[in-house]
């Protein structure tokens, strides 16, 4: 399911420590790795040789830190504008899964600083997982996904399981935001099995020997996903984010949504973990 990973990287940010981690699940064992520094060049007479000199000794130095596996390994160095270069590499390596670091803007004040990552979020249909730069980085052991009828929850819930297949020290924790109640409800696995939403995905999870717990809580889905990462230590939050741009703006950022009230949007900001958002096709 995510067998090609793109991990872009420059020196700075937790996405090295983010690799780290990834690293250690069984179900990435077999994954190839691109690591992709993007050196920047802003005017003519920057010193070109000199940055490309200076980026593969920061590709050197992840490789040497993270003893990383030289065959499952591929490195690009490449100058250019960050955005658009890390859009074309993904797309030359058909990349499951883009990996990045993110300074945790909100949406109007990420396309006044001209982020990377939310232009690369907002323009690619591939999963990606931002890992804010605030952040402190664990080892990947909860897991919690937001579950409702979508397809796109559905996509989120088959990579969470993915990636804790085989993973003995794993857990996946079920999360259903009811906006009708008011109050956190856990559950017992009896109680899960028989919930109308989070029962079928209980079943994928005990076929495959996951761990796995339920909760149902009442309020606004966006603000309570991020309070539970808190109260429960989620050390990594699996979202499904619909792609809903017609085709005429795939080569352009669909400001009406970056100003809009996206959950994916709210999260990837607020939440005090990384967010791996899944992408589907809305229909």
């Amino acid at each position: 399911m995510l067998r090609k990973v793109l991990v872009t990287y420059s020196g700075t940010g937790n996405s090295e420590e983010m690799l780290k981690y990834l690293t250690l699940l069984p179900s990435l064992k077999d994954a190839s790795i691109t690591l992709l520094n993007v050196i920047p060049i802003k005017t003519p007479n920057d010193d070109l040789e000199a940055k490309l000199e200076e980026g593969g000794k920061v590709l050197a130095k992840t490789i040497t830190d993270l003893k990383l596996d030289p065959h499952k390994l591929t490195t690009i160095l490449r100058p250019g504008e960050p955005k658009d270069t890390v859009l074309k590499v993904a797309e030359e390596i058909n990349a499951d899964l883009i990996v990045m670091g993110s300074r945790g803007f909100g949406r109007l004040e990420a396309i006044l600083r001209n982020s990377v990552s939310q232009y690369v979020f907002q323009l690619t249909n591939r999963p990606m997982l931002l890992v804010r730069d605030d952040l402190y980085v664990k080892r990947i052991k909860r897991v919690m996904v937001a579950i409702d009828k979508s397809n796109a929850a559905q996509d989120a819930l088959n990579t969470a399981l993915f990636l804790l297949r085989d993973y003995t020290d794993g857990e996946l924790i079920l999360t259903r935001i009811n906006p009708d109640l008011d109050k956190k409800i856990t559950l017992t696995p009896e109680e899960i099995e028989n919930n109308p939403i989070l029962g079928s995905a209980l079943k994928k999870a005990k076929q495959m020997g996951i761990k796995c717990t339920g909760l149902v809580k009442g309020g606004k889905p966006a603000k309570e996903i991020c309070q539970l990462v808190e109260e429960l230590n989620i050390d990594l939050l699996v979202i499904g984010s619909p792609d809903r741009r017609p085709s005429i703006a795939k080569s352009l950022p669909d400001l009406d949504r970056l100003l809009g009230t996206s959950l994916s949007d709210y999260v990837r900001v607020n939440a005090n973990c990384p967010v791996l958002l899944t992408r589907t096709e809305a229909p």
